[in-house]
């Protein structure tokens, strides 16, 4: 079952994403709303695997939504201003529906995102992030694993021996990845069990210096407080 959530502060615009994904057997809704900081506060207590953003608000619009999630589900932006398409998926956002949403544009976007949601569960056994470099697949075991680095449309994934150059987003790959991995930065992520020194501002990982920005501080040093427990 896939968890959504919808935030728009048009009432209608809510009714009708709502009765699209009363459609849909394996949609659940969790949280509608046109309260953009109830939203904010439902996701840090409760896991939301899609949610369906409205960019023009009050108080905070779409854009400064994303930019302050800490955890990352899938997003579908709705707006009735295309212009705001290709800052998008600056954020990992996979598709965006133009207003007043079609039934046709709606299901497209949901077939669009079913694949990369719906996914055999993680086996805990598994030690490795499988990746493809220069199209041939790679293994990587996590434990060799020091920072992840976001660079334009790829990401740097820096081991022990080397780097490796990979077309993805920070937004899927923290999905695959154990829980001592964390976003440090809007640019960055860290595996916080090989952090060696740690500021306000800054992750020491081996002879790296890796940022941590004001938006993620506090639930980094809550996550390195208890690995040093």
């Amino acid at each position: 079952m896939i968890k959504v959530g919808i935030i728009d502060d048009e009432v209608l615009a809510r009714k009708v994403l709502e009765e699209y994904c009363a459609k849909i057997d394996n949609l659940e809704i969790v949280l509608s709303t046109g309260n953009p900081l109830e939203f904010i506060n439902f996701t840090q207590q409760n896991e939301v695997d899609l949610i369906f953003l409205d960019i023009e608000m009050p108080e905070l619009n779409g854009m400064e939504i994303l930019r302050s999630m800490i955890k990352s589900p899938k997003v579908i932006l709705t707006t009735a201003y295309s212009e705001y398409a290709l800052e998008s998926y600056d954020y990992g956002v996979i598709d965006y529906l133009l207003k007043p949403v079609k039934i046709e544009r709606f299901l497209k976007a949901i077939n669009k995102v079913s694949t990369s949601i719906i996914q055999p569960e993680k086996d805990s056994g598994n030690e490795e992030l499988q990746i493809k470099h220069d199209g041939m697949p790679v293994n990587i075991p996590f434990h060799t694993i020091l920072y992840i680095q976001s660079f334009g449309n790829y990401l740097k994934i820096f081991t022990d021996s080397r780097m490796f150059l990979i077309a993805e987003t920070l937004i899927n790959i923290i999905t695959l990845l154990p829980e001592n991995f964390q976003r440090t930065h809007k640019s960055y992520i860290s595996n916080l069990e090989r952090v060696t020194k740690a500021t306000k501002t800054h992750l020491m990982i081996e002879n790296n210096e890796v940022p941590v920005s004001a938006m993620y501080k506090v639930i980094v040093f809550e996550k390195l407080e208890a690995l040093a427990k």
